[in-house]
C-alpha cells in the first residue's frame, strides 16, 4: 500500500479543484488516493474532515454488537474514478480487499470492515484472517462478503453473491429446514460458484453428508436454486 495522491501536499494543492470535481464525493477536501497492486483507490471520511455517511448494516460477523452511527464513525474506501466502471471485476475487488486488509493491520482502532453488497459489518480480526486466506488461494469468505437471509417461504437465500457472479443462491425447503446445516452448505456452494463464475445450466453435486443435490438457474438466470435430487 502506498499513498499516490495527498491533497494536503504542495504539489497536490495545485490540482485539488480538478481532483475534487472528478471524485464522486466532490466538495470533500479530506481524502487520499491509495495505490495497491497497480490500482488506485480513494479513502475519505477521516479527521479533520467529516466522517463518511454511515453504511446500512443488516448482518454482523465476529462482532459482539452492531456498529451504530452514534458510537462509531465511518470511512469510505472505493475505486478511483477511472476504475468505477469495473468496480465489481474480480481483480479490482481483490485489490480493494487487500488494501482493506492493509488498513486493518495499520490502524488498531479500526473496529470492523463494512461490505456494502452484503450489508455486512465484519470484525477486524475475522475479516483480515479470512480475506488474507482467500487472497492467498484459500476458500472465498462467504460469511462476510455474502450473507444469508430466511425468505418468507422458508428458503435460505444469499445476499451479495450477485456482486460477484450476477446471481444469488437459494437453498430450497425442505433442504433449508436445518438452518446451521443449510448455511454450511451455502458457504461451500458460494465458494464453488465464485470459482466457476456463476451457473448457466443444471449442475449436480454431492452434499457433505452424501446427499445428491441439483443446482438449477431460475428467475431468468438471476437465481440459483438448490434442491435434493
Amino acid at each position: 500500500m502506498a499513498i499516490s495522491h495527498d491533497p494536503f501536499s504542495d504539489d497536490a494543492a495545485q490540482c485539488e479543484d480538478a481532483a475534487q470535481s472528478e471524485a464522486p464525493w466532490a466538495g470533500q477536501q479530506h481524502w487520499l488516493e491509495l495505490l495497491r497492486d497497480g490500482l488506485t483507490f480513494d479513502l475519505s471520511g477521516f479527521a479533520p474532515g467529516p466522517a463518511s455517511p454511515f453504511p446500512a448494516i443488516a448482518h454482523r460477523f465476529d462482532l459482539a454488537s452492531m456498529p451504530a452511527p452514534d458510537t462509531h464513525e465511518a470511512m469510505l474506501l472505493r475505486c478511483g474514478p477511472h476504475l468505477a466502471a469495473g468496480g465489481n471485476s474480480l481483480p479490482v475487488s481483490r485489490a480493494m480487499l487487500a488494501l482493506a486488509c492493509d488498513l486493518v493491520r495499520h490502524f488498531d482502532d479500526l473496529l470492523a470492515v463494512g461490505w456494502g453488497p452484503a450489508g455486512s459489518a465484519i470484525g477486524r480480526r475475522f475479516f483480515e484472517s479470512v480475506t488474507s486466506a482467500w487472497l492467498a488461494g484459500g476458500p472465498f469468505p462467504a460469511l462476510g462478503l455474502t450473507a444469508f437471509i430466511e425468505t418468507p417461504d422458508g428458503a435460505l437465500q444469499s445476499m451479495g453473491l450477485s456482486f460477484w457472479i450476477g446471481q444469488e443462491l437459494r437453498i430450497e425447503p425442505p433442504l433449508s429446514a436445518d438452518r446451521v446445516g443449510a448455511t454450511r452448505l451455502g458457504v461451500r456452494i458460494v465458494n464453488h460458484l465464485v470459482l466457476a463464475g456463476g451457473l448457466d445450466a443444471d449442475e449436480r453435486i454431492t452434499a457433505p453428508d452424501g446427499t445428491p443435490l441439483v443446482l438449477r438457474p431460475a428467475q431468468g438466470q438471476a437465481m440459483i436454486g438448490v434442491w435434493r435430487e
